[in-house]
């Protein structure tokens, strides 16, 4: 796939949050092809290390991983304050990190629902909360949210995830007015089916689940995670400046 160039990124600070793998991966590889300045946050110190490796053999350009857990907030703030420390201040946030765990409704317990909401929505908030003062400084930037169609299809078996995510659409439609006049742009993306190799292990081992579910796209093609960071690329860059309060859905038209 040729991938657009846009000569604003260059330089950008970009920070991912749950950048190691899977879409956030896609984002860190994404963004630093375009030359931008990348950080990005994960739990998964092996993982995270071994992207930068890749990242620097392929671009050129060596993105700064931060170990942190997110479900920490004041961990979470230390890492995106060492990342303004090393880098300066963000132009673009993407609130990439979560876990679509399946659960069944009457066995979520109140400590099961506590760290679904806060491995898919808390940290949202909070990274946005710690990144606009970067942006109002700058006098512009970008917030990129992902979310999820799971909560427009009613999907099964994801309960608190498709509320989180839900929850996600309205925290971005707030932030966006609420930061419209800094110049501050907040969009949502919902990507659809996307089969990363965590998907794959978890929950779509069966080839033949995965071809009858792409039977329901209008689009047969696989959803892939660059297609989703062809979305954020747009989303973060100058040629979107007038783009706020949207939910993309990056689908393939999923019926």
């Amino acid at each position: 796939m040729t991938r657009t160039s846009y000569a604003g990124l260059r330089d950008r600070v970009v920070l991912i949050t749950g950048g190691a793998s899977g879409i956030g991966a896609a984002f860190v590889r994404a963004f630093a092809a375009q030359g931008a300045r990348v950080a990005f946050l994960d739990l998964d110190e092996a993982a995270g290390r071994a992207l930068v490796a890749e990242v620097k053999a392929a671009a050129g350009t060596v993105p700064l991983f931060v170990p942190c857990d997110l479900l920490d907030i004041d961990a979470l703030r230390g890492a995106m304050a060492q990342v303004r420390g090393s880098l300066g201040d963000a132009a673009v946030l993407v609130n990439n990190a979560a876990n679509d765990q399946r659960q069944v409704l009457a066995e979520v317990t109140p400590a099961e629902f506590d760290w679904m909401i806060g491995v898919n929505l808390k940290h949202v908030f909070f990274a946005a909360q710690a990144v606009v003062p970067q942006m109002q400084a700058r006098g512009s930037g970008s917030i990129i949210n992902m979310s999820s169609i799971a909560w427009m299809r009613g999907a099964p078996g994801l309960p608190v995830y498709a509320a989180a995510k839900a929850a996600i659409v309205g925290f971005t439609n707030s932030l966006a007015r609420s930061l419209g006049p800094d110049r501050i742009r907040v969009n949502a993306i919902a990507p659809g089916m996307v089969i990363t190799e965590r998907q794959r292990r978890l929950w779509y081992p069966d080839d033949q689940v995965i071809a009858e579910l792409r039977t329901r796209q209008a689009i047969p093609d696989a959803v892939t995670p660059d297609d989703i960071a062809s979305m954020a690329l747009f989303l973060a860059s100058d040629e979107s400046q007038r783009i706020t309060r949207q939910c993309f859905q990056v689908d393939a038209g999923l019926g």
